[in-house]
């Protein structure tokens, strides 16, 4: 087997992540770096798969006038990169963690994508997706590309490949659900809005989750934050709690998680272990300033400490 991957980022971005104890709004705040990381949804994954020892390559669209981090970033880890260039700047994305772990986020606009840069791409994209076992679609929409024109790619990119793993928000998930991806990573909040309802108790999300697997979707993973992730597909469903850690940034924590989702499926892994695996890699993100495994060692003790629970 290839287990070859790829990951589109159609809006990556530049997160500079900060420690600020508490934020007061209306004057000045004290800020401590914790750094500034070439990102976006589907290059986190692509890191956690290089750290996996995974080839990856990543695609999307980049901003010309500030592409030089994130070349390095891809040269760095050994990714082949098959982005598309666009006129501007690719976007920087502010991420506050305060003492309690809460973050806010302050995400700026980036560059715009025109008819003509976002038809290339279709069409140069679709020629060779195809080649992957599987396919990572992450994050939001840049400025241009209409949710419409977004799920009518997907939809083709489905009949290219069978395994689309898919992690978005607002219109661009309404918009890719459309699609039946293999596999999806809503978190919660995520899942009651694409429901209409809230989803107070773990009864009510399992329940959405099986709504969204008969519209076609094999996979369904909410990730629920300090109480873990669900997993439901066709086997059953299963809860992992990850232990306490201390909180360093959230940044990344969902990326990561599926990053460890696509590894286990990739190596054939039971549905039990691969959610382990993930939980516990998402959960060493939490307690690190940026996306990475640094030692398999750490990450095999993080596992054995993952609750995981039959619940479905």
């Amino acid at each position: 087997m290839s287990r070859r991957v790829a990951t589109i980022t159609l809006n990556p971005a530049y997160d500079l992540v900060g420690l600020c104890p508490d934020i007061v709004k209306g004057t000045i705040n004290r800020v401590q770096t914790a750094g500034l990381h070439a990102a976006g949804k589907g290059n986190n994954v692509a890191k956690v798969l290089r750290d996996l020892n995974i080839d990856v390559t990543v695609g999307g669209f980049l901003g010309r006038d500030n592409q030089e981090g994130f070349q390095q970033f891809f040269n760095e880890n050994n990714m082949v990169n098959r982005f598309h260039l666009v006129s501007g700047r690719t976007r920087i994305n502010v991420k506050l963690t305060e003492k309690q772990g809460d973050v806010t986020d302050f995400n700026f606009s980036g560059f715009r994508v025109t008819e003509n840069e976002w038809n290339q791409f279709v069409n140069d994209s679709l020629q060779w997706l195809g080649q992957f076992d599987m396919v990572v679609v992450s994050g939001s929409l840049p400025d241009g590309i209409e949710p419409e024109l977004f799920a009518d790619w997907m939809k083709q990119l489905r009949q290219l490949c069978p395994c689309i793993i898919f992690d978005s928000s607002r219109e661009a998930l309404v918009a890719g659900l459309k699609a039946s991806p293999w596999l999806v990573k809503p978190n919660r909040h995520e899942l009651e809005i694409w429901a209409g309802k809230p989803l107070p108790d773990l009864e009510s999300v399992i329940n959405v989750a099986h709504e969204l697997r008969n519209s076609g979707i094999a996979h369904v993973v909410i990730s629920l934050g300090e109480q873990g992730a669900l997993w439901v597909n066709a086997s059953g469903a299963w809860l992992a709690k990850p232990p306490h850690c201390e909180v360093v940034s959230t940044v990344g924590a969902g990326d990561s998680m599926v990053g460890g989702l696509v590894y286990g499926l990739l190596m054939r892994e039971s549905s039990e272990h691969t959610l382990r695996l993930a939980t516990a890699v998402s959960a060493l993100t939490v307690s690190q300033p940026n996306v990475g495994i640094r030692s398999r060692t750490e990450l095999a003790s993080m596992m054995s400490k993952i609750e995981l629970t039959s619940v479905g």
